[in-house]
Formats: structure tokens, C-alpha cells, sequence
């Protein structure tokens, strides 16, 4: 008894660290060749002979990641009244690698040649996979799940498993692609990614797989800030499935009478939602006929997907609030006008996306701040927005490219989100954002808009969250379904910003993950090199086709990739400084 108390207060202790697990990256399963996609053999195979209580718990969970043949696998390890009442139709749960068996404290002082027994599963949450659209969704707490086993003919079998089907990460990503999604955005003509997961096997039925998700529209967490130009009573007239002459024809109904522009902005969201999947030629039909008469086939390289509009420019390097101004990067200059001078007394800025316009954070006061917006080279009007704290601003995109931003986002006092508009004659506005799903999980420390517009990145008391940027239809605007980013970072976010549409750069207080890159759905982390830098990293600033800039005490570092060490810069900023990218 002392030994058995003795190990599972062992195993208690070991769990914490098997969730901090989840920090170092994940891979997700590649696209698979046609070799990869044979049909899985007909009947499961019976479990291994004499396997422990113990251990055919343990096998139950590892063969639970197939769901072929309604988890026949899983199955086999079950007592014929458990395959029948074992519901495998709900939500898959995703868990920890690190799980553990061991027997239940009830069981004690059960005789050694008891038929029954309860085995406790220990573990860690990661997520769950949602069904109806196929997205994955971060959700954190302990795997805590007794499971009744009993001798049937001599061999132990689960007669009571746990409620649902649990996965653990490995076994889900051999099983599950991640393939995304697009979808436009409600005012630009942008396509939005929205990524999901998918049963890879058989590999060659991937594409009908996500031409069926396509037309379902976005995911549950996107509904109300992206649409599909497909429709809602879209349909598919026929399988996914590659031609004669190798193009990849993928048949649409219930489309309507698209005009030709409609046309075309489909065919987009189609062949940016294969690509992923197949280097094919895509087809695009409407019931049986070619839906666009500009092209037969298409790749690509060959559809509009806005991205020039959510791009910064060139031209436009970055900059460093530090010391009541700003100054350009890499140059370490004063920028013209008076936010160069130190005339604002700066604690952060923003620049939009063309690189025209600028919103600053003005302190006034040891507990008043201000904010300012206008033309970069000239004077900054305040707007209307008393405020003893304010988060680094950000902006929405323009409606063209080019055209300057004329909305700006802030937090005032940690729990009033305020868009600030700039209407006709350059008058600007403050306008309350509804944020009431994000603010009862406390204090909001820092807020960035994705440059597309239709996401948020939010830090909430040290934890990271995204929510959806949703528009009603009287102007109104809401943050909803904010969700959680994984739990291995819950509480040591500093700051963070957007590298892509749907990947996030994030500083942490964690010495040996001070900068890591996520994945929006944030099944994928990864650890930036630790060199050179030392936390927490207080300001981060991140951009397509740009290096990473890191602030922390030491100075301003900057890396290209993940394995890249951190290089000093010659701008030093002050430690409260803020470095940012246009956006």
C-alpha cells in the first residue's frame, strides 16, 4: 500500500510538467502522396493477449485516435454491452502525449483475482475537435476519468470507458491534416483564412473533404465576421475528384446566377482552399459547365486574394516609441513632424498600413493619457477619450489600396474597447466597441487587430485570446467567441502581434520560451532561440516578409526564423519603449 501511495503521488506530481508539454512544437501531419491513401483493412484487429488492466486502458486510447469503422479499433478493447453504449458521436477530445493508468484507490482492497476493476486515467486537456465544422478549439484542466474493466473469457476488456473519445496530440495529427479554409471578409474583398482538420485517410478523398466544409461556410467562431461568396444554399453536384487529364474538377450547384465578378471571387475562395491540398489544376464548374469563361483551369497564382491591401509597404520599416517620440527603424531618426520631436511625450503608436497616418499614446499627466491621430508628418489631433491608460493602438485596413486607414483601435483602462473613426472633414470619433465575452476574464493588457480586420489578438490579465470582429448590419461592431490560446501560456503573456492572417507572434515571461510563434487555432507553438534575450519581453512588433523585433531591458533584437539568433539593434529604446509595424 505504501508503494502504491507512494507512486501515485508521484505520478500527481509529474502531471503539471507533462502540460507545460505542450510548449515545444507540434507538427501537423503532411499532405500525404497517392501511395499513402489505401482504405484501412475491414475489421480491427483483437487486442494484444493478457494485457493488464492497466495496459488495455492505456491501448484503448491509442487506438481511439482512427475513427474508421465508427472507432472499430477502439472497440475491440470493449465489452460487448460497452460497444454498443459507447457514445463516439460527440466532440473528440484532444489530450496531453503524457497520460497515465493507474489503479483507483477503490480498489485497494480488492482480491488479487478480482473480475472487476476501476482504472483511473490521468491526464491533461489540450482541446477538442469540433464536429460540425471541424475546428479545433484550445481547452485546458486535468484528465480525471475512471474506467471500469472486467475479465471476459479470460482477458480484461473496458466495460465502462470514458465519456467520449479521447486523442491524444500525436495520434491526432497522424490522423488529422490541417488544411485551410478562406473566406472573404465583409467590406474589402479579402480572402480570410479559416483553418480546420480533417481524417487523412484515404488521402486522395482530402479534396471532396474540404470542398464539403467549403460550402458549409465559416466556422462557428467566424460566422459573423467572414461570408462566403458560394452562398448558403451551396452544393456540390458531384465527387471532388481528379479528370482525365489530371485537373482536379470540382462540381458546384445552388450557386444562383452569379454575375462574372461573383464568379471569379468563387473560383478564388475554391483554389486557395485546395492549394494545400493538391498541386493539381483546379476546375471550378457549376453544374457540370465551366463557371468562369476567362479561364478553364486555374492555379493559385492565377485568383485575387487581396493580400496587397493587408500587406504593409515596403517603404515602411518600422518604428520605436522611447523617450516621449518616435524614431524610425533601422535608422534610429526622429520621424518628421511633431510626434519626432518629443513634443507629444509618446508612450506608444501605431502607423497604418499605407504609412500615411498615425495614432499615438500622449501622457499628460502621471495618470492621464491621451490619444492623438492624424497625418504622419503632421500635427496629431487629440481625440476625445479621457483615459488614465491606454493600450498601444492598432489599426483597420483601408477600403482600396492605398487609401489610408481611417479607424483605429484602442483599450481604455483595461476594459473599455474604443474604435476610433475618422468621418467626413477628418473629424474623429470615439465609439465603444461591444467586448462584454472578453472582459469578464479581467484586465485587457493589450489588444491587436489582424490586418485583415476580422480578428482580434488580446491579452486578458496574461493570457492570450482571439476573438472574432463581427459587424451588425447597424454599424454596430462586437468582439465574439473569444478564445482561449493554450494553456502552457495561461498568465506569462507580455505582448503580442500578427506575423500572418492567421499566425501570432507573442512575448512571454517564461525564461526558456521568452518568444514563441502560434498557430491561430494554437495547436502549433513554437520556441524562438533563446539567445541573447532575457524576459520578460515587453513590446514585440511582427509583419509578413519582415524580422521579428523583440524589446526586452537589454535593448531592441531582431531574428528572421525560429532557429535564428537574436541580433542586437542599434536603436535603444528605453525598456518601456514600443516597437511596431504598420497595423
Amino acid at each position: 500500500m505504501k508503494r502504491r501511495s507512494r507512486f501515485l503521488a508521484l505520478l500527481v506530481a509529474l502531471l503539471p510538467l507533462a502540460g507545460c508539454a505542450a510548449i515545444p512544437t507540434q507538427t501537423y501531419p503532411k499532405p500525404l502522396g497517392p501511395s499513402s491513401s489505401r482504405q484501412p483493412s475491414g475489421e480491427a484487429p483483437e487486442p494484444e493477449k493478457n494485457l493488464d488492466a492497466l495496459q488495455i486502458v492505456r491501448e484503448f486510447i491509442l487506438a481511439s485516435a482512427s475513427p474508421e469503422g465508427d472507432y472499430a479499433a477502439a472497440k475491440a478493447y470493449l465489452t460487448p454491452d460497452a460497444r454498443k453504449s459507447w457514445n463516439t458521436k460527440g466532440t473528440p477530445t484532444i489530450i496531453d502525449n503524457a497520460f497515465n493508468t493507474v489503479p483507483s484507490t477503490g480498489d485497494a482492497d480488492l482480491p488479487p483475482d478480482a473480475k472487476q476493476r476501476t482504472v483511473q486515467l490521468l491526464g491533461r486537456n489540450v482541446g477538442r475537435l469540433e464536429l460540425a465544422d471541424s475546428s479545433f478549439v484550445q481547452q485546458g484542466g486535468d484528465v480525471n476519468e475512471p474506467v471500469r474493466v472486467e475479465l471476459v473469457e479470460g482477458q480484461w476488456r473496458i466495460s465502462t470507458p470514458p465519456v467520449g473519445v479521447l486523442v491524444t496530440i500525436a495520434d491526432f495529427t497522424r490522423n488529422y491534416q490541417r488544411v485551410v479554409l478562406f473566406f472573404y471578409d465583409k467590406d474589402r474583398n479579402v480572402l480570410v483564412p479559416d483553418p480546420r482538420f480533417v481524417v487523412i485517410p484515404p488521402a486522395i478523398s482530402i479534396p471532396q473533404r474540404v470542398v464539403e466544409l467549403l460550402v458549409k461556410g465559416p466556422s462557428s467562431a467566424m460566422r459573423g465576421a467572414l461570408f462566403s461568396e458560394l452562398g448558403p444554399d451551396a452544393g456540390i453536384n458531384k465527387p471532388t475528384a481528379e479528370a482525365n487529364d489530371g485537373a482536379l474538377e470540382v462540381d458546384l450547384t445552388r450557386l444562383g446566377d452569379p454575375s462574372p465578378a461573383v464568379r471569379k471571387k468563387i473560383v478564388a475562395q475554391v483554389v486557395r482552399s485546395l492549394a494545400g491540398v493538391t498541386s493539381s489544376r483546379v476546375r471550378v464548374l457549376l453544374d457540370a459547365d465551366v463557371i468562369s469563361t476567362e479561364k478553364r483551369d486555374w492555379r493559385p497564382a492565377d485568383v485575387q486574394s487581396g493580400e496587397a491591401l493587408i500587406t504593409p509597404t515596403a517603404e515602411e520599416r518600422g518604428m520605436v516609441a522611447t523617450g516621449g517620440k518616435l524614431l524610425s527603424l533601422p535608422d534610429d531618426a526622429q520621424v518628421k513632424g511633431p510626434a519626432g520631436t518629443g513634443e507629444y511625450n509618446i508612450v506608444s503608436g501605431a502607423q497604418s498600413l499605407d504609412g500615411s497616418q498615425l495614432a499615438v499614446v500622449s501622457r499628460i499627466a502621471p495618470n492621464a493619457v491621451r490619444l492623438r491621430v492624424g497625418p504622419a508628418e503632421d500635427a496629431l489631433r487629440e481625440v476625445e477619450l479621457p483615459a488614465a491608460s491606454l493600450t498601444r493602438p492598432t489599426w483597420m485596413p483601408g477600403n482600396t489600396v492605398g487609401q489610408p486607414g481611417t479607424e483605429v483601435w484602442t483599450v481604455a483602462d483595461g476594459t473599455n474597447v474604443v474604435r476610433v473613426v475618422r468621418g467626413e472633414g477628418g473629424a474623429l470619433s470615439a465609439n465603444s466597441v461591444n467586448a462584454t465575452e472578453l472582459t469578464g476574464f479581467g484586465h485587457i493588457d493589450e489588444l491587436r487587430l489582424s490586418r485583415d480586420g476580422t480578428r482580434v489578438a488580446v491579452i486578458v490579465s496574461g493570457k492570450l485570446f482571439i476573438a472574432a470582429v463581427v459587424r451588425g448590419e447597424d454599424s454596430s461592431i462586437a468582439l465574439r467567441i473569444p478564445r482561449p490560446q493554450p494553456t502552457s501560456l495561461d498568465g506569462v503573456v507580455t505582448t503580442v502581434d500578427w506575423l500572418a492572417q492567421d499566425v501570432l507572434v507573442a512575448g512571454t515571461s517564461l525564461p526558456n520560451s521568452p518568444v514563441v510563434r502560434l498557430n491561430i487555432d494554437g495547436l502549433k507553438i513554437e520556441r524562438y532561440n533563446t539567445s541573447n534575450l532575457t524576459v520578460p519581453v515587453t513590446s514585440i512588433a511582427a509583419a509578413p516578409g519582415r524580422p521579428i523585433l523583440a524589446l526586452d531591458r537589454t535593448g531592441l533584437w531582431s531574428a528572421g526564423e525560429v532557429g535564428d539568433v537574436w541580433r542586437s539593434n542599434q536603436v535603444k529604446p528605453e525598456t518601456t519603449g514600443y516597437v511596431f509595424y504598420p497595423g
